[in-house]
């Protein structure tokens, strides 16, 4: 006799409400398509900033077009990179590669959540936070991810002050503190359900 037990059939009505999770799929698939775009852009600024340190003029405005604020007129005259130019695209470039992670939590985490187990267990390659993920979870360190994007954001927005309004600074940390606390929020929320888990455990 099996020690397992027997798994119920499931009627076909609930057959198909659960199968519909698979209508997700191309969601997915959908957001690795916008991952390759974010590789492609990286590269692109990447190319450009090099080729500028090597005097390369067209890169260079394409360096100054890119790091431009809207409205604000592209510097002129300027033949070779300065530090605060250097910077704004390499913040540019750690934005990048942040929402890329951004994507990978929600493209893995999600999947594993929502759709299906990828059936990572001892594989060497597994990312640590997979192991325990639940939507919960996903939330937090998704609301996490948002706040280092926001930083990267308000920073560039800092070095670059003098291009913007008062208003718009202000309009800016106002909305960096609003996502640190709705990831607090987040982070205690999840921190209640865990000690209320624990405890039904206990009794």
């Amino acid at each position: 006799m099996s020690d397992n037990p027997k798994t119920s059939s499931l009627s076909p009505l609930s057959t198909i409400i659960f199968a519909s999770r698979w209508i997700q799929l191309p969601l997915y698939l959908g957001l690795i398509l916008a991952q390759c775009v974010y590789v492609y852009h990286f590269w692109v600024e990447l190319v450009d900033l090099v080729a500028a340190a090597m005097g390369n003029q067209t890169a260079l405005g394409h360096l100054l077009k890119a790091v431009a604020v809207t409205g604000a007129p592209v510097a002129e005259g300027v033949t070779k990179l300065n530090e605060t130019t250097i910077m704004l695209v390499v913040l540019g470039l750690i934005d990048v590669v942040m929402i890329s992670n951004l994507l990978v939590m929600v493209i893995v985490g999600g999947y594993e959540t929502f759709v299906s187990r990828l059936r990572l267990e001892n594989h060497p390659d597994q990312p640590e936070w997979l192991s325990h993920v639940n939507a919960t979870v996903l939330k937090v360190k998704l609301a996490m991810a948002i706040i280092g994007i926001s930083s990267i954001h308000l920073l560039k927005t800092f070095i670059n002050a003098q291009a913007y309004q008062a208003k718009e600074l202000i309009a800016q940390t106002v909305i960096h503190v609003v996502f640190l606390l709705s990831a607090l929020a987040i982070a205690y929320c999840d921190t209640l359900m865990t000690k209320a888990q624990q405890q039904a455990h206990k009794h």
